[in-house]
């Protein structure tokens, strides 16, 4: 008699579910930056794709050698590593070096995620981990700017790499890059605003991945619509920048700038799309959520207005990551069919002089 082939399997919840696995979500947002690297590539020349390409490199290698997975390598199957090299490279300025743009994609890694045992245990976003490196580091480096390319001009460039990204590991080049100040630069420093519609296109000096804001809302309402994330993240980040900065514009118009202009200008919407999302460093609570939005955007201001540097998304959404544990601890919600426990009533004590049986 032939044994039958039904058989009872037993696993763990979810038993339904969706098919959207880590490799296709990673896949898919790798997709979603192409075209912030086309653009940046556009606005500063070739410079930004070799710059990308190195942070990349950076953070595969840096993976390749130190992730968990067994046999070694493995663990670039999901993406993760290609994601964080381009996530970093948009965030780097374009004449950076190259040396410390790969030195950031090993920091990133090693720093970032594979000190905490790998994708989906480490508390901080990899790529800001990464920047932070760079910013603590070569904080020159990190605040020189570029402006962009005038493709009005007979030529505009497109092909030169400047002598300073090229610059021997630990050495300076004898010609430095023609810096630019950025949007947030001229506006603390200099009391002068950047017009809302060069803010949109691209046309201001700034992070290779953050200065055409429409291109990032597009993105942004895209990933959203293809439910990559949790809306709330950046609704609640954008909403607080507006509220805070709207607030002090109201108190003094002259000395604050406008919440339009705090929406449009520094890595705020690269940040809200790509950063503030990340479903591992971000509470995952529905009110989690928007506390850790509201907070981003809070700090955002505080430090963009009160603080000694032009901009602080970057340093927000890092401290935010770290009370992201806290924020979940008591935003959980009540179990379906949760009904709290009365309270024990007092055990009746037998008469005094009572026989037992």
């Amino acid at each position: 008699m032939a044994k039958s082939a039904n058989k009872l399997e037993i696993a763990t919840s979810p038993f339904a579910h969706d098919g959207l696995s880590t490799r296709r979500v990673m896949f898919e947002v790798v997709l979603a930056t192409l075209p912030l690297l086309a653009a940046a590539t556009y606005f500063f020349g070739i410079t930004a794709l070799v710059v990308v390409a190195v942070t990349v490199t950076g953070c595969v290698a840096a993976e390749w050698a130190l992730g968990s997975a067994q046999p070694r390598g493995r663990s670039l199957t999901d993406g993760s590593a290609v994601l964080t090299g381009l996530l970093l490279g948009l965030t780097l300025p374009p004449a950076i070096p190259l040396w410390m743009a790969f030195l950031g994609g090993l920091m990133a890694i090693g720093l970032g995620k594979a000190i905490f045992g790998g994708l989906g245990q480490n508390p901080f976003n990899p790529a800001l981990v990464g920047r932070a490196f760079l910013q603590a580091a070569f904080p020159i480096v990190m605040t020189t700017w570029s402006a962009p390319l005038d493709w009005s001009a007979d030529e505009p460039g497109f092909f030169n790499i400047s002598p300073s990204t090229l610059a021997p590991p630990l050495m300076r080049s004898s010609v430095d890059v023609v810096s630019s100040a950025s949007p947030l630069g001229l506006a603390k420093f200099e009391g002068e605003l950047t017009e809302a519609t060069s803010l949109l296109w691209g046309q201001t000096a700034g992070s290779l991945g953050e200065t055409a804001a429409v291109l990032l809302i597009i993105i942004g309402l895209w990933l959203g619509f293809r439910r990559l994330f949790d809306w709330r993240l950046p609704v609640a980040t954008l909403l607080s920048v507006t509220v805070f900065s709207g607030a002090l514009y109201l108190i003094d118009g002259t000395a604050y700038p406008s919440p339009v202009f705090m929406l449009l200008s520094g890595g705020l919407l690269f940040g809200s799309v790509f950063m503030v999302t990340d479903p591992v460093t971000t509470p995952i609570t529905a009110k989690g959520a928007w506390i850790f939005g509201i907070g981003t955007g809070f700090l955002v201001v505080l430090i963009r207005v009160f603080g000694g540097l032009p901009e602080g998304v970057m340093y927000a959404i890092l401290l935010m990551n770290s009370v992201t544990p806290l924020i979940e601890r008591y935003t959980q919600p009540k179990p379906f069919g949760y009904q709290k426990p009365k309270p024990e009533t007092p055990s009746s004590t037998s008469p005094k002089g009572a026989s037992s049986k």
